[in-house]
């Protein structure tokens, strides 16, 4: 609905692409500021330019970061609170699929990187911009694949035996554990988890080739991003946190995902791999 989101900032990550584009061009047509986090900035000013089109106004602002690279992470979220002092909805929605095992320049695997510790870390370096946005929502874009997750504690890593498709539904499972302990800690904001459905994107079609016979029964990203459109803009989930949602409603994931000790502890340990105290 025009205009209701006027007067809100809106953050969303992998904003040039799929999901996140179709997210932050819809909160756009809504009224709201929209910050896009892209790592590739002719990409995030292509996009920039259509949303603006599209929106009809010109709060469509980008953030360059490569979210792979810790210090980028920092130095977006130092950006971003520079020119939005007060923030209403973050959408971690970036993603990554590596079919062989990679590290980036902080020395962790590349998909648990992108995919876990970089929604972590954006979201507790932009925790005090949320709490001054205030009732603001954390939009995690998860999956289903989570169901899928198998990970050792003593080897979250996967230094020892690298599965592309398992390090990408442990992510997801790590997405629904990290929402469960935000909302958990942080009571001035929601966090919610969700799962897009499967979305015909560059990450869906570059990732697992076979999906490609299943092209006609895809969803388009429109259809993908609905979801974590509800879940940051709609008044009917406005008290609600730490669930998980498809299709516009809260459902049940694994029991893994909703295992309490296992959420603190990974908490824990994405403290210790991105830098910040435990507790914080």
């Amino acid at each position: 609905m025009a205009g209701q989101m006027e007067g809100r900032v809106c953050v969303v990550t992998g904003a040039t692409a799929g999901i996140g584009q179709a997210t932050a061009a819809a909160l756009a047509k809504m009224g709201a500021t929209v910050v896009l986090v892209a790592r590739n900035a002719d990409k995030a000013g292509a996009t920039r330019e259509e949303i603006v089109r599209s929106a009809g106004h010109a709060r469509v602002e980008t953030v360059i970061a490569d979210l792979a690279i810790q210090s980028e992470v920092h130095a977006a979220a130092a950006e971003i609170r520079a020119r939005n002092p007060a923030i209403h909805v973050l959408v971690n929605n970036a993603a990554i699929y590596t079919k062989t095992r990679q590290e980036t320049a902080d020395g962790m695997e590349m998909q648990l990187a992108v995919n876990h510790l970089a929604p972590f870390l954006l979201t507790h370096l932009l925790m005090d911009a949320l709490r001054a946005g205030a009732p603001a929502r954390v939009v995690t874009v998860s999956s289903e694949a989570h169901h899928r997750a198998s990970f050792s504690w003593d080897d979250i890593q996967m230094r020892r035996k690298y599965g592309a498709l398992r390090a990408y539904c442990n992510a997801k499972l790590f997405n629904i554990l990290f929402t469960r302990e935000l909302a958990r800690r942080a009571a001035e904001v929601t966090a919610n988890a969700m799962h897009p459905g499967v979305v015909g994107t560059a990450l869906l079609f570059g990732g697992w080739a076979p999906l490609r016979l299943l092209k006609p029964f895809i969803r388009t990203a429109e259809e993908g991003a609905r979801t974590a459109i509800y879940l940051a803009s709609s008044p009917d989930v406005a008290g609600i946190t730490g669930a998980y949602f498809k299709d516009e409603k809260p459902r049940y994931p694994s029991r893994a995902a909703q295992d309490d000790e296992s959420a603190r502890r990974l908490w824990q340990i994405s403290a210790e791999l991105t830098g910040l105290a435990a507790n914080s």
